[in-house]
């Protein structure tokens, strides 16, 4: 650790600090920071690369699943009925109201057949998860008036702007109380046994709030909201801690320790703050990845120390090492007390699967990572030096590589919220459409004609709806979370051109599988037949 290894030099000549100094700042502040510039920057063009290889793989295969699909009576588009042909395997659970309404979302011009140009929206639309649109504005629309006015005044109110700065004071005032009441505890008692009054009053006003928006907007829309989740959740947890509190569960009094988190409502104040949120969000599931990898390259590192080092440390083992005091375990008295000095480094050995584990992770993090070296190599070899530096500089490229992750992916969130800063609200991708009781009278008649009549469930129960409430027509809303592909495509709208048209030449550059390879002498790089394989679906 620094500045411990320089100590000793510079007791004996002042002036060997300018070493220590120049070589940290050269190699810790300007090669490490170079090189995370460097890992950054090839891995936002290997993401890039990747997005626009994935991309035109598809337009390829929706171009080739096309040609199959269209008939020679037929050869400007694509039958509803070979359409479903194609759901039917591409996802066998959708249902006959999803095939349909996603032909219909997909065919936007007058024919009954969807374009190749309509096609090419395939993997956009297929995602969506539809659902009827709700007659009714509100859940209380059909209650007796005085109900209805009352309901309806909640639904303003948790709308207003008064009442969503109010909670923030609320939860600022909150977070500020905490402070102050961690300053005034006394003698380490970081959980007292008497339910704190403050305790009792914020959380009587967050489940008021929550009680005013589930009436408000209904149970549905409430939970509909990732910001209405989390704050259901913590003031769940605040009500089981303060019932761990009055009834003295002193197991459960950790629960108590996630009160702060009512302060993360703050970063919707400032939309830069909620992409800071909705980025972290975001990463969260793509972290999976990572730290699968980081779990088996642990794994690896813990079976090979566990080979070579298992049984090497313990107390009072590094006696005639530098560290020894790190590894001391003395039991003495003074006085009329029994006093342990304990070194506790000997805690850090590879003797198990999980105490390698810990030891990793003490050395990912680097701080004294040479006190568990030299205990180490003390005991076995001065080659041992080998797997600890090995272990160094592979955790350093990876979690470099990591931090480049998390920084492409917030830079990423910045550039597209600056290129698109109308959108102020990001509810995922929402696409209305509307079908007539005739539309859905003949799609019954042909499942019918097709010898599927036992898939017609969910069409029948659209006619009744509609008989129901003398509709001659049903709104459908389909509805998808957003994902980097869909940001992806409106970053690079101008480049995505350019993408197509360059893919568009290369596709008419290679010949059919029929004809001979001399037909495209014109072309430069013709793409061989193993590409061209590339694309069934």
């Amino acid at each position: 650790s620094f500045p411990d290894v320089m100590m000793p030099s510079y007791a004996r000549n002042p002036w060997s600090c300018v070493f220590f100094i120049v070589y940290l700042s050269i190699e810790l502040y300007f090669i490490m920071n170079l090189l995370l510039a460097v890992v950054f920057d090839t891995f936002n063009d290997i993401e890039k690369r990747k997005f626009k290889s994935l991309l035109l793989h598809k337009r390829t295969a929706i171009q080739h699943a096309f040609r199959l699909l269209i008939t020679k009576q037929r050869p400007s588009g694509i039958s509803f009925k070979h359409f479903e042909g194609l759901l039917r395997f591409y996802k066998p659970r959708m249902g006959a109201r999803e095939r349909y309404l996603t032909f219909k979302a997909l065919n936007q011009s007058s024919t009954p057949l969807v374009s190749l140009k309509d096609f090419y929206n395939f993997y956009e639309v297929v995602g969506l998860k539809w659902k009827a649109k709700r007659n009714r504005e509100h859940w209380f629309d059909d209650l007796p008036r005085t109900a209805f006015l009352i309901f309806k005044g909640i639904n303003i109110l948790v709308k207003s702007r008064v009442f969503q700065y109010t909670m923030y004071t609320v939860v600022a005032v909150n977070g500020i109380w905490i402070l102050v009441e961690t300053f005034m505890l006394q003698g380490g008692n970081f959980f007292s046994r008497n339910v704190p009054w403050s305790y009792i009053v914020f959380l009587t006003i967050y489940g008021v709030e929550l009680l005013l928006k589930t009436t408000g907007l209904g149970p549905v829309e409430y939970l509909s909201s990732g910001w209405n989740l989390f704050d259901f959740s913590v003031t769940l947890f605040a009500f089981l801690g303060l019932m761990a509190l009055a009834f003295n569960m002193e197991p459960f009094y950790f629960i108590v320790v996630l009160r702060p988190l009512q302060l993360l409502r703050l970063f919707k104040l400032k939309k830069r703050y909620r992409n800071v949120l909705d980025t972290m969000f975001e990463l969260f599931p793509r972290m999976a990845s990572l730290g699968l990898t980081l779990l088996i390259f642990y794994y690896c590192f813990a079976i090979v120390g566990m080979e070579f080092f298992a049984g090497v440390v313990y107390p009072n083992c590094c006696n005639s090492s530098t560290v020894a005091d790190s590894y001391r375990w003395l039991n003495h008295t003074v006085g009329n007390k029994t006093v342990v000095e304990e070194g506790y480094y000997y805690l850090n050995n590879f003797d198990n699967i999980l105490n390698s584990f810990v030891t990793l992770f003490e050395l990912t993090v680097v701080n004294d990572w040479y006190i568990i070296m030299e205990g180490v190599t003390s005991q076995t070899t001065h080659w041992s030096r080998l797997y600890f530096m090995i272990f160094y500089i592979v955790t350093m490229v990876v979690m470099t590589i990591i931090v480049a992750f998390i920084l492409d992916a917030f830079v990423f969130r910045m550039n597209y919220t600056r290129k698109n800063q109308d959108s102020e609200e990001d509810n995922g991708i929402v696409l209305e459409m509307e079908i007539s009781k005739e539309e859905v009278v003949g799609i019954i008649e042909l499942y019918k004609q097709s010898s599927a009549a036992s898939e017609t469930a969910q069409l029948q129960n659209i006619v009744l709806q509609m008989d129901k409430y003398g509709q001659m027509s049903t709104l459908f809303l389909g509805r998808r979370s957003r994902t980097k592909s869909d940001l992806s495509m409106k970053m690079y709208e101008e480049e995505i051109q350019e993408w197509y048209e360059e893919h568009s030449r290369k596709e008419e550059c290679q010949p059919p599988l029929q004809e001979p390879a001399s037909a495209s002498k014109s072309c430069t790089k013709p793409q061989s037949l193993r590409q061209r394989s590339q694309t069934v679906i």
